[in-house]
């Protein structure tokens, strides 16, 4: 059991749904003297309010880190290990080695830390809040920045998310490159014959790390 002392870090994922993009996912450690107000459930958040709250988690945590799984990951893997696989490296990039992860949901990664499961942590757990806000943030803008390169799918706006915006960009112009195959809206759409890119997908990075610090 953790102990006021403990070192704990807050793990938690996004874009586990979207039909496009890498999922990402972030581990924070809170410092203790530094509360951070307004920590919830990233998805409870405006984006304005993830933005600044982002910024506040970066400046005032203990530690911090954001990383990937690719595409090709996911559709290799399927989503749920590749999700994990996010979350290991996220914790391994942390510039302070936790005792404890905490991790939203019911699926843990397998760590060298002890490893908590907290179903709904992501509005219970203030460390697993700020890290569902990295991570929700951190993807929010790889997406919106894509959207110049895939002008076609308008990816700025629902983030590779299944919109019908979405699924009718999908039908008319066919998978992309960052399109998850393995997921069957897209399937569907390369069946038709409508596979209009090669698939060289996004390599598997870390997106953010804080540095360390002597």
């Amino acid at each position: 059991m953790a102990t006021p002392t403990t070192i704990v870090c807050g793990v938690d994922e996004a874009g586990r749904g979207p039909l496009a993009g890498p999922v990402y996912a972030a581990a924070v450690i809170l410092a203790p003297r530094r509360r951070i107000r307004g920590l919830r459930d990233s998805k409870k958040l405006t984006p304005a309010q993830r933005q600044l709250l982002a910024a506040e988690i970066r400046e005032r945590a203990l530690a911090w880190a954001v990383a990937d799984a690719s595409v090709e990951e996911i559709d290799r893997l399927n989503i749920l290990r590749a999700s994990l696989l996010a979350m290991q490296r996220a914790v391994a990039l942390l510039s302070v080695v936790p005792e404890v992860a905490r991790v939203d949901g019911n699926q843990a990664p397998d760590l060298s830390c002890t490893v908590q499961t907290l179903v709904g942590g992501d509005d219970a757990d203030p460390a697993i809040s700020a890290a569902s806000i990295l991570a929700k943030t951190t993807r929010d803008r790889i997406m919106e920045d894509l959207e110049s390169r895939y002008p076609d799918y308008g990816f700025a706006r629902h983030k590779g998310y299944a919109t019908q915006d979405h699924l009718l960009a999908l039908d008319r112009f066919g998978p992309c490159d960052i399109h998850r195959r393995s997921f069957a809206p897209v399937r569907i759409a390369m069946l038709r014959g409508r596979s209009l890119f090669d698939f060289d997908l996004l390599p598997a990075t870390a997106a953010d790390a804080q540095p360390s610090v002597d």
